[in-house]
């Protein structure tokens, strides 16, 4: 059997890194999901992935910190900026190339984004992690993620959560919420989901891109969404 998807974009949030730790960065975590990315790397899958840096620094309230909306952004950039460099030496430690691409210029630890290199890079088989969100403040790295996803043509955007899948409520607090296996993107909008902050959800929805929802806790998820099963929520 093939791989039903050829190049995918895996979007992580910066708090699925810190494993049961409270802060920072869980080795054994980044590991982990490396071995993930590897199983599917292995099987000819081209694959991008877009970090976010809530373990390290989370954009607070201006009123509570003084650090003006702006400012804080560029900050929150730099945390995904080591949470990709994180990633890339555990997924070299797997015997996989890499690169790093930045949308903010910083020579010394990764390259420029240009689009056409990043494409270029996955078409020669090695792992794109693209740092930097978008490089602009009031950007989420949903929406660096969606942006990076239609800019490289991927097949999917694949969305790792700590929950499987998509539901009617928050499943961990209430019990009798439901699963979708599928949704559409008026659906979620309708509903009030929040799967993605509205300008990526807008994103993918104008440019037909699919996203699955699933949760990259459960070993093997990955490798099952690219052959083809059915895993976690798609939305389409």
């Amino acid at each position: 059997m093939q791989p039903v998807y050829k190049r995918v974009l895996l979007k992580l949030s910066g708090e699925s890194l810190m494993g049961e730790n409270s802060f920072g960065i869980d080795p054994a975590m980044v590991s982990r999901y490396a071995r993930e990315v590897k199983s599917i790397v292995d099987l000819g899958v081209e694959v991008a992935i877009v970090i976010g840096g809530g373990n390290i620094y989370r954009g607070m309230n201006e009123s509570e910190t003084g650090i003006e909306r702006a400012h804080g952004d560029y900050m929150g950039m730099l945390a995904t900026v080591i949470n990709a460099m994180a990633i890339q030496a555990m997924l070299e430690k797997q015997g996989m190339y890499t690169r790093l691409l930045s949308a903010i210029k910083m020579e010394q630890i990764a390259e420029p984004y240009v689009r056409r290199r990043a494409m270029r890079h996955l078409e020669k088989n090695r792992v794109v992690i693209f740092g930097a969100g978008t490089g602009n403040p009031y950007f989420t790295t949903d929406t660096a993620g969606a942006l990076r996803a239609i800019e490289i043509s991927a097949d999917v955007i694949l969305k790792g959560t700590r929950v499987n899948g998509i539901y009617t409520a928050d499943p961990e607090k209430d019990p009798n919420a439901k699963k979708f296996e599928t949704i559409s993107f008026r659906e979620c909008i309708d509903m009030n989901l929040k799967i993605m902050d509205m300008t990526a959800f807008t994103l993918c929805m104008e440019n037909n891109l699919p996203i699955i929802v699933f949760d990259m806790n459960e070993d093997g998820n990955l490798k099952r969404i690219v052959m083809g099963e059915k895993v976690g929520t798609l939305v389409n």
